[in-house]
Parts: C-alpha cells; structure tokens; sequence
C-alpha cells in the first residue's frame, strides 16, 4: 500500500510539471534578433560515412568493432542521410520558422589525409550546397569545425594529444575560414571538449585540456589576423555541462556546488577569460598529485606567454546545457590511483523523484538553466551568450510528444526570465536535435529530435513532431505562452 501511495505521488508531482500554470510561465516576447534555431553534427546525421572521398573518423573506426560497442548495435553509416538530403533538412527548418542552423562540418570529408596537402572538393562542395540552400531560405549558418569526428588518420599519430595537434586544427579551420568564411558569421572551435579529454583518465585528461585551450587560442589569432577584418565572424568554444545546485544552504555544500562549477564551466572557461585554470583546480590537483606521489602536478601550467596567448579568445559564450545536477560535501577522498572525479572532492547526484527523460543523465529542472545563466554572467564579466544546445529525449519518436513540447516552453521561460529579472545577455537558442539521429554510444536509442526519422525505412522518412510544431509558434510569435506582452 505504501508503494502505491509513493507511486502516485510520484505521477502527481510529475503531471504537476506537465501543467504547471501560464501565470509561472514568462509572458514577455523574445527581442526581435534574438536567434531561434536547431542544431546537428555532422557524424550524426550526414551518412555516406566512405562516399565522395571520405576518410574515416575516429567514430567510425568506433562504429566498425566487433563486437559492436555500440548500445543497439547500429552504425552512422548512413544515419538520417542528410549527406543526400540535405534540401529536405532545409525545408523543416524552413518550415518550423528558425533563422539560424547550428551544424558541424566533417574534417575527414573535406581533408580526407587529415593534412591541408590535399582538400577534397567534393566535400567542400556539399558543404557550399548546403550553405546556399539556407541562404536561399533566409536561414543563416553556424559551423562547428569540430563535432567529435576527428580524422582516423590523426589520431593514428597522436590525435589530441600530439604537440601538432594545434597545428593540424589550425590548417583545417584555414581552409574552412577561406571556403566558407564570406557566408558565415558565427563559428565553434570545438564541442564541448570536457567530453573529449575527460574520459581519458585523470593522468590524460588535463594535458587533453591543455592542447585543445591551444589549439582554440591558435585558430582564434589566425582568425583575427587572416579573415575577420574582411569576414567581420566570430569564433567560440562550446562549453557544456549541468548546473550544480547544493543539497543544502549549509557552507560545505555550497562551496562544495562552487568546487563543481569550476572543475565543470571554469575547466575551459576560466582559461578563455582569465588565461588559466581556475585557482580550486590548482589546488586541489597538486595537492593530491603530491600524495599520489607525483613530483609536480597532473595539471599542466600555462606558461606567462600561454596565459597571455589563450586569455580573451571566445568572442561570446557559447553553452550546450540540458539538466542539473545536486552537490553535496564530502570527506576527502582516499588517495590512489589518480581520478578526475576523486580531484574534484565533491559528491554529484540527481534525485530519483525529478522527471526524466529516455537518457538516464537528463533530468527535466527547468529553473537550473536561469540559474547556470546568471552564475555565468557574473563569473566571465557579462558576456554575450549563445545556448547552442537544449532538449529532451525519448526512447520512441513518436509524434505526440508532450512533455518535450513542455520542456522547451519551461526552459525558454527560465532563460527569458534569466534575461529579463537577471540582465543576462542571451541572444539565442538552440534545439537539440533537428531530427532524431545517432546519439553516439547510445546508437538510435535515445531520439531528441524535433523531426522524427525512420531508421528502418531505407528513405529515411521525416516526419514532424507535435513540438516542432509549438516551436515554430514560438518562432513566428518570439512569445512562448498564446499571449504575449512586448
């Protein structure tokens, strides 16, 4: 009995979600610029993963094991297609509303040896036909040079790691800048490199961190120096992660949620808007790399040149950002052997009573977005900022989607209040996904997008969801709610 009565209570506290009153929601219209738009990555979505020249990437070569490592066994070998069917993915952008389409660019479609030696034009081709069809449909085009798929053959010599690697990146991103650079005003380095270097291991992971902070800096200056006085763009590195509430108002958990903030956001932030890591990181690394037995510490130190060199490169904050996550202090943990998460000392979680979604990591807080937003703006002088991720999952597609409806308009609401009540600078927004696609690991089962896409029909059918057509509302109207205030 008592089971039941917890399960109820559980199904009312999340229908409380579901329909929580207008008079909660913020009733104020977007600014009339603000951007409204839809994300992709290229690996996820293209296909035609050995056609027209392409090399493999690092993912595919991660597609291919046997056994597969992949959760459902699937591959991107032809994913949603869209290498082919491109002009449809334009016309549901068109068709929902957005102005801008947040998407990334192949290395190894463009650059199958890796190296500017030999640019593939086919590659450079589908990309500039990808380009005019969203201009030819007022739709204005955000490049990622970089979206997980680095090129097999790099990391074959090293790949994040190698001292070159600042170089390589350096190269492509050249050529990108000269193909493209005339129709495009906003560019990402990188996506959310916390997730490339920290899976490496705590001896890894920093000296990852490192060389992508370098190769950021050097592809900022060559910009700087080469294009942007004729391309007038501007360039930044996507950052991602939760924000990180304390469990309770006491002292230790808040400095403790502070801890996270900063081994989390300030892990490449701090570097971009002070010129080196954030001061608890510092600490706290070399103190247990001392007991571990190291002579200095795992966290490599940015030389005076370094400092000067990365500091002031991210023209505007960019941010992929989707849940929350509780923080709570905890006894040092014991010495051994070294480990990112051990480093940060601090003890994570997500209660099991939030409303979740198909991906077990994303629980629907709608009000940690303002909060993340406001503790951004205070800490990196105010920046201008670009929400370049958001969204929810499910595990079937279907086409009535409520509660991803409901969590963009909970979500929009908190970063207009974050706008409005906080003066955060927030110029626009992004959905995770366009269309449901390959989420990496997970293979296809967990669909974030706003167009359903049949995986099993060799056409790869695109089909419209309930949300998408509540977003193009929210597009057409710049109001979340029916009615709206200026």
């Amino acid at each position: 009995m008592i089971l039941v009565i917890m399960i109820w209570l559980r199904l009312i506290l999340f229908l409380c979600f579901l329909n929580l009153s207008l008079s909660e929601l913020n009733n104020k219209k977007f600014p009339s610029d603000f951007f409204f738009g839809c994300a992709t990555a290229a690996f996820q979505i293209e296909g035609a993963w050995n056609e027209d020249g392409k090399s493999p990437s690092v993912w595919d070569t991660r597609n291919h094991i046997v056994p597969s490592v992949i959760s459902d066994n699937s591959t991107a070998d032809i994913a949603c297609d869209s290498y082919h069917k491109y002009k449809e993915d334009v016309a549901l952008l068109k068709a929902i509303g957005v102005n801008h389409y947040r998407f990334s660019i192949s290395w190894p479609r463009i650059l199958p040896n890796g190296f500017d030696d030999y640019i593939n034009p086919l590659g450079v081709g589908y990309y500039k036909n990808l380009i005019a069809e969203l201009k030819a449909n007022n739709i204005e085009p955000l490049i990622t040079i970089i979206h997980g798929d680095l090129p097999q053959v790099l990391d074959d010599i090293g790949g994040y790691y190698s001292p070159s690697f600042p170089d390589w990146i350096t190269d492509f991103a050249r050529v990108a800048f000269k193909e493209f650079g005339d129709d495009v005003k906003y560019w990402f380095t990188f996506n959310e490199p916390y997730e490339v270097c920290i899976w490496d291991g705590a001896e890894k992971a920093y000296n990852c961190a490192a060389n992508l902070l370098k190769a950021h800096a050097k592809i900022w200056h060559m910009y700087n120096e080469e294009f942007r006085a004729t391309q007038q763009g501007k360039l930044s590195m996507v950052l991602n992660l939760n924000w990180y509430e304390p469990e309770t108002n006491s002292t230790e958990d808040i400095t403790a949620a502070e801890t996270m903030l900063q081994f989390s956001w300030g892990f490449f932030a701090h570097p971009l808007y002070y010129g080196d890591w954030p001061e608890i990181m510092k600490t706290r690394i070399a103190y247990r790399s001392k007991l571990e037995g190291y002579n200095q510490s795992r966290l490599p130190e940015f030389t005076a040149e370094e400092i000067e060199y990365i500091k002031g490169t991210n023209d505007f904050f960019s941010l992929n950002t989707y849940t929350t996550s509780m923080v709570r202090a905890i006894p040092e943990p014991e010495i051994g052997q070294p480990d990112t998460t051990k480093d940060t000392g601090v003890y994570t979680y997500q209660p099991d009573d939030w409303p979740s979604a198909a991906s077990p990591w994303l629980k629907i807080v709608p009000w940690g977005i303002r909060k993340l937003l406001k503790w951004l703006k205070n800490e990196y002088f105010d920046p201008d900022m670009l929400i370049t991720e958001n969204g929810y999952s499910d595990a079937t597609g279907q086409l009535d989607d409520p509660i991803r409806t409901n969590y963009l308009r909970e979500y929009l609401s908190n970063v207009k209040d974050a706008m409005d009540y906080d003066g955060v600078k927030v110029f626009g927004y992004n959905v995770w996904s366009l269309i449901d696609n390959f989420e990496w690991m997970n293979g296809y089962t967990q669909k974030f997008g706003l167009v359903y896409v049949d995986m099993n029909d060799p056409n790869r059918t695109r089909t419209r969801k309930d949300s998408s057509y509540y977003y193009q509302k929210v597009c057409e109207t710049r109001c979340i709610v029916d009615e709206c205030v200026e």
